[in-house]
């Protein structure tokens, strides 16, 4: 897979360098063969928003055949999208390849019209500029990003690691995210609706941080009761005082946490393991297998064997 990332006069390190940073690390830990390049509106070089002069740019010719193209930020002052980079996009996106807007990258995305009578994500403080720049447009002001299958776009700066995470999981599987967002350290890490997605206790079970140390305790027993006065318990807490308070702290209900909790254990197993469908029910405790099948096609549009089969990291 080619991943092209437009580089701009202006754009900052980081937001140039968080697509490349997790699209990359696949083909280092050897999950799939993705390369990414560099392009703007002429090959040559750029100048960063730290005054850094990066060298050795392409030209947007060398976007033609890329299967995604990314706009990984754009500038300040919210300027009109250019004919270089608007004619890349609408010829990518018309030949089927996904287009990622990053943080204020949402607006050239929308700029491209590509996002007409849609849904959007992007940096908190740009939300109204955008809107207003484009009515038919829904921006999503409380989502991390929103994916739309042939467009990503993702709120602000950091959300931009979620975003590309999430894009790694649905063409890869759960099991090569959760490689990638360890070997870069990133934890947690966070589903797009704002609730933070914790592959692995926050830290121990000494911990002063109660929700942490619930948390944690969960996620080794997820086979088991996990109902509110039971996380309450574990955090020695009041269930009143724990549901505010994890609310708060992870952006989910203590539900819908261990829900997404289960199902990110029930996708490793499918794709890691030979267990059947019923152990897997009953190993992320779903109790049964119907369970795990509505829960699954809710969440994902598909069915565990179906999910197997796509994603098998056995084959």
């Amino acid at each position: 897979m080619k991943i092209a990332i437009y580089a701009f006069d202006g754009v900052t390190m980081f937001h140039l360098s968080t697509p490349q940073l997790v699209f990359d690390e696949v083909t280092q830990l050897g999950i799939a063969q993705w390369t990414t390049v560099l392009f703007s509106d002429r090959a040559g070089s750029i100048r960063t928003a730290e005054g850094y002069r990066l060298s050795g740019i392409s030209g947007a010719a060398d976007a033609t055949d890329a299967d995604v193209v990314v706009v990984p930020s754009w500038a300040e002052d919210g300027r009109t999208l250019g004919p270089a980079l608007r004619t890349v996009l609408h010829a990518a996106h018309a030949r089927g390849a996904v287009i990622i807007g990053l943080c204020l990258g949402a607006i050239a995305v929308a700029d491209a019209g590509l996002l007409t009578g849609r849904s959007a994500a992007t940096h908190w403080h740009a939300v109204e500029r955008l809107a207003a720049r484009h009515p038919d447009l829904t921006v999503n002001a409380s989502a991390l990003y929103v994916d739309l299958g042939d467009v990503l776009t993702s709120a602000g700066t950091a959300s931009g690691l979620d975003a590309c995470l999430h894009f790694i999981r649905s063409r890869l599987g759960a099991d090569a995210a959760n490689r990638v967002a360890r070997s870069l350290v990133v934890a947690p890490h966070r589903e797009g609706g704002q609730a933070q997605y914790i592959e692995h206790p926050v830290s121990n079970n000494g911990t002063s941080d109660p929700i942490a140390r619930a948390t944690g305790w969960a996620l080794t027993h997820l086979n088991g009761d996990l109902g509110v006065d039971r996380l309450a318990a574990a955090a020695h807490m009041s269930r009143r005082t724990f549901t505010r308070s994890f609310r708060a702290q992870t952006g989910a209900t203590p539900a819908a946490w261990v829900r997404s909790r289960r199902l990110d254990e029930a996708r490793r197993l499918l794709e890691t393991t030979s267990l059947s469908i019923d152990q897997v029910s009953d190993s992320c405790g779903f109790g049964n297998p119907v369970t795990l099948r509505q829960s699954f096609l809710a969440a994902f549009g598909c069915t565990p064997s179906n999910y197997r089969h796509r994603f098998d990291a056995r084959r």
